[in-house]
């Protein structure tokens, strides 16, 4: 049976640090959330923060995201005026305490960490699917591949058979601009063992920062060639929910 309370009672102290703890409890719980619909997730709403300066090694947005000739393909420059400020590339202060060196992949704020020293960290955005929500923790980046093709887990073929020419028994597809892992991909392994998870580049620009319905970790290509080379096999890699719950 439901407890009544006789609102014209004063409120103690402990009743209203409980109904505040409750609040802030609830709220932070719908900050992370995301809610399926129409075959595709929808994001919550974020808090935007501030936008941090570039740093001059990385020269001006125009020319960090024009078009790139990369192991004899042509990637598109993309509009970076279209792109939210806060998805482009950027060194801001490390917000996850992690060790130089780390990634780390905050799927709550759609952000990529790698953490530097002094308290830095380059932010990349990043956009997120299914399997992008479907696991957390802590691994290694067993290794990097430039180009690498495509192979379709066998429950994606399932669910879309007409994949079926790109699955490991085909022989996958063939890299270039318009597979899916585009420009580069690095494969995360928990024990040794292929957690399926990848971190990946992608042609799809306009993804960035949103929740859609296939793939892992995505970043611009232009970010994923940045990335791969600034860290090598054996990198730590921290997937979580929200900094500080991991």
């Amino acid at each position: 049976m439901p407890i009544s309370h006789d609102s014209s009672r004063p409120l103690s102290r402990r009743g209203f640090l409980n109904l505040a703890a409750a609040g802030a409890a609830t709220a932070a719980l719908s900050a992370c959330s995301t809610v399926s619909g129409g075959g595709q997730f929808v994001q919550a709403p974020q808090i935007v923060p501030p936008t941090p300066t570039i740093d001059p090694a990385f020269g001006d947005y125009v020319n960090m995201y024009g078009p790139v000739s990369d192991e004899g393909y042509e990637v598109p420059g993309i509009p970076v005026k279209k792109v939210k400020p806060q998805f482009l590339r950027q060194i801001v202060a490390d917000p996850t305490g992690e060790r130089p060196g780390t990634l780390v992949v905050d799927t709550s704020t759609h952000f990529l960490y790698l953490v530097r020293e002094n308290g830095q960290a380059i932010r990349y955005g990043v956009g997120l699917g299914r399997a992008g929500f479907a696991w957390q923790g802590r691994a290694v980046i067993q290794w990097k591949r430039k180009w690498p093709k495509w192979t379709p887990p066998d429950d994606m073929i399932g669910r879309q058979p007409e994949l079926e020419k790109y699955s490991v028994r085909n022989g996958g597809m063939a890299p270039g601009l318009n597979n899916p892992l585009g420009a580069r991909a690095l494969y995360i392994f928990q024990n040794n063992e292929d957690t399926l998870y990848r971190v990946h580049g992608s042609p799809e620009w306009w993804t960035i920062g949103k929740s859609v319905s296939s793939g892992c970790v995505r970043l611009m290509n232009q970010d994923i060639i940045d990335l791969y080379d600034r860290v090598p096999s054996k990198t730590p890699i921290l997937v979580t929910n929200g900094l500080g719950m991991a």
